[in-house]
């Protein structure tokens, strides 16, 4: 679904707080504009908002490569900023395969230990293999290919799902 911009042409910049500054085609500026996207995961460059402080749209961006690159630098470097998703490479045992459980795995910034509080809380997001699993602290985990993980994690996570 194609989407019409909320406004015309626009220009990004930071102030000397480090906030994203937005300046619409008419010449009106929004301080602490935050980009949100559409589909996360899915189409992570596809269909990203500009949002303002107090939450209306200001901007649509149907994708990301369209922008000029220190346009698309500041929404890349505020995005990475606010999403925090660690990518699951390993799992390297589990306390239980009741829930709650313990986690010890191995991600793309780390080793780290992560609580399944329930089988729920392991979601699937598409049919190829994407899982997103939330831990008893509100962090996301992403699983990109549960087949291209390693044996020993593939038979610890097929016991949850």
């Amino acid at each position: 679904m194609s989407r019409t911009p909320v406004t015309g042409p626009f220009g990004l910049s930071r102030n000397s707080f480090g906030q994203l500054v937005y300046a619409g085609a008419a010449g009106a500026t929004h301080e602490g504009i935050v980009p949100v996207r559409a589909f996360g995961l899915s189409a992570p460059d596809y269909g990203i908002a500009l949002m303002s402080a107090d939450g209306k749209e200001l901007q649509w961006i149907e994708n990301l490569d369209t922008l000029p690159a220190d346009s698309r630098g500041l929404i890349v470097e505020e995005l990475a900023q606010r999403e925090f998703t660690p990518e699951i490479r390993r799992i390297i045992s589990v306390s239980s395969y009741a829930t709650p459980s313990t986690w010890q795995v191995v991600t793309d910034r780390g080793t780290t230990s992560l609580i399944l509080k329930s089988e729920d809380d392991i979601r699937r997001l598409r049919a190829t293999g994407v899982l997103l699993i939330a831990d008893s602290q509100g962090v996301h985990f992403l699983i990109r290919d549960r087949l291209a993980l390693d044996p020993h994690s593939q038979k610890i996570l097929k016991r949850f799902l």
